[in-house]
């Protein structure tokens, strides 16, 4: 069983906030609304950004021109799956793990990336959002706690198919797919994980982890904060520096650099700089730009501008 949800990201997630009543996201789609048309991109008037007239082009260009405007104008959606299961057996307990599949779809997705959580996650994650959300999730309930025979094949594929929808029930609520907690259940257990491996120097078992961490946060990203991946990106650049991998670290250090510029994240901007300014030099890239800007920023920022190395500021994030 699939659930596809058909709902376009909505921008701006950075300023959204929801810890008071008056700040709170509202949870009624602006679809819905009339008057109101999509705030995704890829909603965009097909003869937009230069687009020849009509009476311009032959017959196979204005095809082409209709494909690429169609493909442009397909809606992005998630699809959660729960494929399996799995009795996890421990001294001391005995549990049963879901795999959740997180798909991105309405664009190329080409990997199914998983992660896996039991059902205390989703316990928690609710009691999380009803703090937040009491009166929105009035309808959305989250499957009972079974207290017998909790370990019967058929038992399991039922809680299996229940807890599949109820995060499609989750997503379709607005205020919760812009909502933090609803992107930390999918991803906080790897990241705390892939922070002990890299605090240990276990830097490959660590890399692993935050790349399957980068790939959900990259797919919920249109409905999240758009600082949401800088933390990841900063400790996936610290593990291919220290596994001696320049070209992917100064790569991936470039990416992480254009929201911490946007949003004003010191703590990351000179720390990343520094990184980039370093690789730079040793594979041979112009760095002066890069250099000016870290002495502007550092001189004009004194005593509020870290002189952390990166890898100190991936370190203490989740001290």
């Amino acid at each position: 069983m699939t659930v596809f949800l058909n709902l376009l990201p909505l921008g701006g997630a950075a300023s959204q906030k929801t810890s008071s009543n008056s700040s709170r996201i509202s949870c009624k789609d602006p679809m819905a609304e009339p008057g109101r048309g999509s705030d995704d991109p890829n909603d965009s008037d097909p003869t937009a950004g230069g687009m020849p007239s009509c009476s311009s082009l032959t017959t196979r260009e204005l095809q082409q021109n209709w494909k690429q405007a169609k493909q442009r104008e397909r809606p992005v959606r998630l699809l959660f799956e729960i494929p399996s299961s799995r009795v996890v057996e421990q001294p001391l307990d005995k549990h049963v793990v879901f795999q959740i599949v997180v798909i991105r779809s309405g664009s190329f997705d080409s990997r199914r990336v998983s992660v896996e959580r039991r059902y205390s996650d989703f316990l928690r994650l609710h009691h999380k959002l009803l703090q937040e959300f009491d009166e929105e999730l009035e309808d959305v309930s989250l499957p009972r706690k079974i207290l017998t025979r909790n370990f019967n094949p058929e038992k399991i594929s039922q809680r299996r198919l229940a807890l599949q929808d109820y995060l499609a029930k989750l997503f379709s609520t607005r205020c919760v797919r812009h909502s933090a907690l609803f992107s930390e259940f999918f991803t906080e257990q790897e990241q705390k994980q892939a922070h002990v491996l890299l605090r240990a120097g276990q830097f490959k078992a660590a890399l692993e982890l935050l790349l399957t961490v980068l790939e959900i946060q990259e797919k919920l990203l249109p409905w999240q904060n758009s600082t949401l991946t800088v933390p990841t990106l900063s400790a996936v650049a610290v593990c291919y520096r220290d596994l001696d991998e320049p070209e992917q670290a100064f790569s991936t250090a470039q990416r992480a650099l254009p929201p911490v510029r946007r949003y004003g994240l010191k703590h990351y901007r000179a720390a990343l700089l520094e990184l980039l300014v370093d690789l730079g030099y040793q594979l041979g890239r112009p760095v002066a730009q890069l250099q000016d800007e870290l002495t502007a920023l550092r001189n004009g920022e004194r005593g509020e501008v870290s002189f952390q190395s990166l890898k100190e500021v991936v370190i203490h994030k989740f001290i």
